[in-house]
């Protein structure tokens, strides 16, 4: 500032420099203040695309959620199975049986050892398809090994890589059913059945490793969800227990009575006769 100028031009001049200084901090004020309501905007979007998100996760249906589904599987929860015993096969025209399993359930394995030649018969003949619901509902009876998981994952295994073969191990893995409260079989035994009733060696090999359960655990855990949910499936207790059975849509109850079975499929009494089962508890 010059020495020369007056008072006044002095004045002045210091009140043309607070004037340009307060602008300047205004212009700063601005800035900051557009910053900080940009940053608080970006953050409301991202929230209400978070929450947004979680609310459309939490309308999926318990299937919607799974990412790996067996090839070939009906109602999702299926695996259908048609007169040459392959995954993923019907039978046109026929009617349709729907059995509900645990593989460490004793009375499902009742019930295969009621029906199972029958309903072979019936499915090689063309009258029925049958349709294997695998599910996992007595985890806690096997000493904390999952076995009833893994052995749903294995035969969703092999119904998706060696469908060829699963009628064929759906009754192997019966007829080595372990007892209810214990470990039941391990992975290494479960692979030993696949191949026993012909699955390739290296599909087996995938049960052995824990591919298989790794893969189809979430399927099992959401079919075993949407299973124990459904009121049309439940019995007169008011729950749903294994085995389930369903022929064309309804309940069938009377299964355990030797010929019953295929009686209320094809209208004939049973070609040979089968062992009784017995009482479910």
């Amino acid at each position: 500032m010059s020495t020369n100028q007056t008072k006044a031009q002095r004045r002045d001049a210091a009140r043309a420099e607070a004037l340009a200084l307060q602008k300047k901090q205004q212009a700063s004020e601005k800035r900051n203040r557009l910053i900080v309501l940009g940053a608080l905007g970006l953050g409301v979007i991202i929230l209400v695309v978070a929450v947004v998100m979680i609310f459309m996760e939490s309308q999926k249906t318990p299937m919607e959620k799974v990412d790996n589904v067996p090839a070939g599987v009906v109602q999702e929860t299926g695996i259908p199975v048609g007169a040459d015993g392959a995954a993923g096969t019907s039978n046109e025209g026929a009617k349709t049986l729907d059995v509900y399993v645990d593989y460490m359930c004793p009375i499902c394995g009742q019930f295969e050892q009621t029906n199972s030649a029958s309903i072979t018969e019936m499915r090689e003949a063309g009258d029925v398809t049958f349709v294997v619901h695998p599910v996992s509902i007595l985890d806690r009876t096997s000493q904390g090994t999952e076995y009833s998981t893994r052995a749903a994952s294995a035969a969703a295994w092999v119904a998706d890589r060696a469908p060829e073969q699963f009628a064929a191990f759906h009754d192997a893995m019966f007829a080595s059913q372990p007892q209810e409260n214990t470990a039941g079989l391990s992975d290494e035994q479960i692979a030993q059945v696949a191949e026993q009733a012909g699955v390739p060696a290296d599909v087996a090999a995938g049960i052995t490793d824990g591919d298989a359960t790794d893969t189809y655990r979430e399927w099992v855990t959401a079919s075993t969800e949407l299973a124990t949910s459904d009121e049309a499936l439940f019995n007169a207790q008011g729950g749903f227990g294994t085995p389930t059975v369903v022929i064309d849509g309804e309940r069938f109850e009377d299964w355990q009575t030797p010929g019953a079975l295929t009686q209320a499929i094809t209208g004939e009494a049973a070609s040979s006769d089968e062992p009784s089962a017995e009482p479910s508890e």
